[in-house]
């Protein structure tokens, strides 16, 4: 029996991956005349700047300025992301957890202030029981550290818990930890082809939290 939720956050509570690609994607244009593939770009989402660094050298070459790239972009996602919303269905489902006394948690692999930060904007902090970010590990997404301290946290073990994800590297990181994982993609990384997950859904408004854990349950 399902007793705990795990939410990925960044693309699947708030779609920051949309409005990020949309920010490089100018950046990098006007810096290089390189168009960024969208379907290379979304390899790189759910991990660590790293893996996206290696991928606009691979585009540009070894001199490539990723620092200054990345800078240059945030202040174009500042101003596109300045009222920041919830994806649909988020908040039903976290209000439907807390009533059928599910614990709730989040494993992000984004600094801790910048999960905070949204979550306090958008009203939902006191939802997480567990709040892990990649300040709480050694190793983030596609490593199922984050999973497998959280399931710690929650006092849960992986067949009593569900993930939520959105991108290839959460999914990879979710089923190395033995948990069971629906995918609910965004814009950016619908286009990839998901495997060996246990659901997938356009959106949380798609279907009740009950009917899906219990679809998951009869699997």
């Amino acid at each position: 029996m399902i007793k705990g939720v795990i939410f990925d956050f960044d693309g699947l509570i708030v779609d920051t991956e949309t409005t990020w690609y949309e920010a490089f994607k100018e950046v990098f244009y006007e810096s290089h005349q390189i168009n960024i593939d969208l379907l290379g770009y979304s390899q790189c989402i759910g991990t660590g700047n790293d893996v996206l660094y290696n991928y606009f050298r691979e585009l540009a070459g070894e001199t490539v300025n990723c620092e200054m790239l990345e800078k240059h972009a945030a202040i174009r996602y500042e101003t596109m992301m300045k009222a920041p919303i919830l994806r649909e269905g988020v908040k039903d489902y976290l209000d439907e957890a807390k009533q059928n006394n599910l614990k709730i948690a989040l494993a992000s692999s984004s600094s801790k202030s910048w999960v905070h930060k949204y979550l306090t904007q958008l009203n939902i902090m006191e939802y997480f029981e567990v709040i892990n970010t990649q300040d709480d590990v050694s190793n983030i997404k596609p490593d199922p550290e984050l999973y497998l301290k959280t399931l710690i946290d929650l006092g849960l073990s992986r067949e009593e818990t569900i993930v939520f994800e959105d991108s290839l590297n959460g999914l990879s990181a979710a089923k190395q930890a033995g948990i069971r994982c629906v995918i609910v993609p965004n814009n950016v990384t619908k286009h990839l082809k998901f495997e060996n997950f246990d659901e997938r859904i356009k959106s949380m408004g798609e279907i009740s939290l009950s009917e899906l854990l219990k679809r998951v349950e009869q699997r």
